[in-house]
């Protein structure tokens, strides 16, 4: 063990007391399951499946769906594979209990103290554990490999800050990357950048670029169809603070068109739904709220669509989707494919560093709109509302794009499954 990774350990195991109490202090916050912190601990809920298992780790609600074509990968290579997937926000955890095939077990990722990861993998023994994009947690990738454990490093995806993070402290960096079984990065520089950390070079996999269209409630779209009727929608999904505003100050020049166009406001957290919706009423606007149980009718103008799951009905509805999160700096964007997958045109701020080479590659496909300000995005939105064939055209290069990506899930799948081996 390097001196670094020594002294992490040391200082998480001397802080290691006040996990509980800044556990309880998130859940009366609303950041945490209060009924489920013994997870953060080190304690699971639920018992292992007898046979062989992997553990699959993704950070949040980007990282834990895209690993979803993996889980069904998996699961249709080996019919008797035990699967646990762990994750750290509630978002994710009310998500993946939607989305989790019934042989798939989600868990709360336990707080990185060297007890509370020892006591997660003497439970659930994985044979293989497999961390996605960036999630690089030293005490639960040691307790796995000392209890015999493959690691793999998969869809990863490092920022620069991180790179020359870890660059201070090559020792630990050669440790901890050094001994992954498996690197399959999402780009050639991420490649390039793990390459100088001590990782291995196994080719490449960005779980961003596959997967299947979200889905959606037959029920519920057709209610919600029939709300509408023939009025366009302009969807701005994923909304962070301060996008919500700029939004509305662009709807506010094409809401008194004739064909009386929708804005669909889709936060990327829920609980920000009542906070918009004033902020809406503030302005002017005629404002219906879902998650509220308001009625969506012909005089809406900006229907909150603050519910969780429901991303895949409103890109089957909209002319155009703002994907949001790049608006401003320090988000880093969201997947755009989620929309291209249903021949939604899509339209995004330029702040997508977490998925630059998402964009860069539909952007070599003529298939994306970045925009740099209030004003473009209202050029977009009325082009839209307008003649909309050359978005048309776009979500049609997209959505071929996305279709492409299959295989490389299940070419990842068979070295995952080839590294298995079982823990004592």
């Amino acid at each position: 063990m390097s001196f670094a990774l020594g002294v992490y350990g040391g200082l998480t195991r001397l802080v290691a007391p006040l996990a509980p109490w800044l556990l309880h202090r998130r859940a009366r916050r609303g950041k945490e399951d209060a009924r489920r912190l013994p997870e953060r601990l080190g304690r699971p809920s639920l018992p292992r499946p007898s046979g062989s298992l992997v553990w699959l780790h993704g950070a949040s609600v980007g990282e834990t769906l895209s690993v979803l074509p993996l889980v069904e990968a998996l699961l249709t290579a080996d019919p008797g594979l035990g699967l646990v997937v762990t994750s750290g926000t509630l978002a994710s955890a009310q998500l993946l209990a939607q989305r989790l095939p019934p042989r798939a077990l989600h868990q709360f990722v336990p707080v990185d103290t060297p007890a509370a990861a020892q006591a997660f993998v003497a439970h659930w023994r994985p044979d293989l554990a497999v961390f996605v994009e960036s999630e690089i947690w030293p005490n639960l990738i040691a307790a796995a490999r000392r209890a015999g454990a493959a690691t793999a490093l998969v869809s990863a995806r490092l920022s620069d800050a991180s790179v020359r993070g870890w660059r201070r402290v090559p020792a630990a960096a050669g440790a901890l990357f050094g001994g992954f079984d498996l690197v399959l990065t999402q780009d050639e520089a991420t490649a390039l950048a793990l390459s100088t950390l001590g990782a291995r070079d196994d080719g490449r996999l960005n779980l961003k670029l596959v997967g299947e269209p979200l889905p959606a409630d037959g029920a519920a779209l057709e209610a919600v169809r029939l709300a509408i009727g023939d009025r366009p929608v302009l969807l701005a999904a994923s909304t962070h603070p301060g996008e919500d505003e700029t939004v509305l100050e662009v709807f506010a020049w094409l809401k008194d068109r004739p064909d009386r166009p929708l804005l669909v406001l889709v936060p990327r957290h829920t609980g920000r739904g009542g906070a918009i919706a004033e902020t809406a009423r503030v302005q002017g606007f005629r404002v219906a709220r879902r998650a509220a149980g308001e009625t969506l009718d012909a005089t809406t103008q900006v229907y909150v669509a603050d519910t969780l799951g429901e991303l895949g009905l409103w890109f089957r509805l909209a002319r155009i989707a703002l994907i949001c999160g790049s608006l401003a700096p320090r988000i880093g964007g969201h997947n755009p494919l989620e929309a291209s997958r249903l021949g939604c045109p899509v339209v995004s701020g330029q702040y997508v560093e977490n998925w630059r080479g998402v964009y860069a590659a539909l952007a070599a496909e003529r298939a994306v709109r970045l925009i740099g300000g209030a004003a473009e995005l209202a050029a977009v939105f009325a082009e839209a509302l307008t003649d909309d064939g050359a978005l048309r055209d776009e979500a049609a290069r997209a959505k071929a794009f996305a279709g492409r990506q299959g295989g490389a899930v299940e070419a990842a799948c068979a070295q995952l499954l080839s590294l298995r081996r079982r823990a004592p």
